[in-house]
């Protein structure tokens, strides 16, 4: 069965001729979008596009896949706005919170899939860096939060009120300047090779990072900039630039927007993972809902 999101991108590209265009009016960067393209290629066995200088074109196989999925995307709606009507999703307000990688990465497709399934419900999305979305949804100010743990580290503690649900697992890898030399290997890097690296840190005292500072200075990494706002795109600029080496999650390696280099850790050394927390015991048809999709988009936004 292929993917609904897939198909509406390739819908997408289909109507606005470019990955760029359709990425644009989806919410997705280009590199993510190509990412879901791929992805139904090999779920269809064939190709579906020819990409050229200017833009894209559908293959035969995407011209008939494009025209079947209209009809099934349509059916969708339907059946979306009709069970809106029934759970009461016909109206009223969600309110969302988000940590900037997922928030910009991560969410607009999410939240592009669920205006089309409720689009009489009213979105808000406020930035709220772990753990400060726990205590905006513990306060009742917002519905649901993206917030994010890391290993080994210490989950924040959450209040009786309030439960978790993991969505995402990812590692975290180096990033370097190209053509560094521990960017070149195809095997995993050991930690104890960054003895002696100039490491850019992320403010080793800020909670969420204080383990994997700690087991990246028992490397023997020495610290060469101090990021002291943690920001991971300031971290991939300044080893893009040569001024040391990072080590930020697989996500922001992937999407990094100046070049960097990158390489794989020892395996189950430092990794991230997401989570979506909520009120529990009330009943909230929009936050439920909006769960449900995110579910189903994080699982497709993992590795492979």
């Amino acid at each position: 069965m292929y993917d609904p999101v897939r198909l509406a991108a390739l819908v997408a590209v289909a109507e606005a001729g470019s990955i760029t265009r359709a990425a644009e009016r989806l919410g997705y960067t280009p590199p993510a979008l190509s990412q879901q393209l791929a992805k139904l290629e090999r779920e269809a066995g064939t190709a579906l596009l020819v990409r050229h200088h200017r833009g894209a074109r559908l293959t035969g196989a995407g011209e008939l896949l494009v025209a079947r999925a209209r009809r099934v995307l349509d059916e969708l709606d339907r059946a979306r706005h009709e069970l809106a009507r029934l759970t009461g999703l016909s109206g009223g307000t969600l309110r969302l919170g988000t940590f900037q990688t997922a928030g910009i990465q991560l969410l607009p497709p999410v939240l592009s899939a669920f205006r089309r399934a409720y689009p009489d419900v009213e979105l808000s999305v406020a930035f709220h860096d772990p753990p400060d979305g726990i205590t905006a949804v513990a306060a009742g100010e917002i519905d649901l939060a993206l917030t994010h743990a890391y290993e080994p580290g210490e989950p924040a503690s959450l209040p009786a009120t309030l439960s978790a649900e993991p969505l995402l697992t990812e590692e975290l890898v180096l990033v370097t300047a190209p053509g560094h030399a521990l960017a070149g290997g195809s095997t995993r890097l050991p930690l104890a090779e960054l003895a002696g690296e100039p490491l850019i840190s992320m403010a080793p005292d800020h909670p969420a990072r204080r383990e994997v500072e700690a087991v990246l200075a028992r490397t023997g990494a020495t610290p060469s900039v101090l990021v002291a706002t943690p920001g991971y795109a300031l971290v991939c600029a300044l080893a893009s630039a040569g001024l040391g080496v990072g080590v930020v999650p697989e996500m922001v390696a992937r999407t990094a927007a100046t070049p960097v280099g990158t390489r794989l850790l020892e395996a189950g050394a430092l990794g991230r993972t997401i989570s979506v927390v909520h009120r529990t015991g009330e009943a909230a048809p929009a936050a439920d809902a909006f769960r449900a999709l995110l579910r189903g988009a994080f699982g497709r936004a993992r590795p492979v």
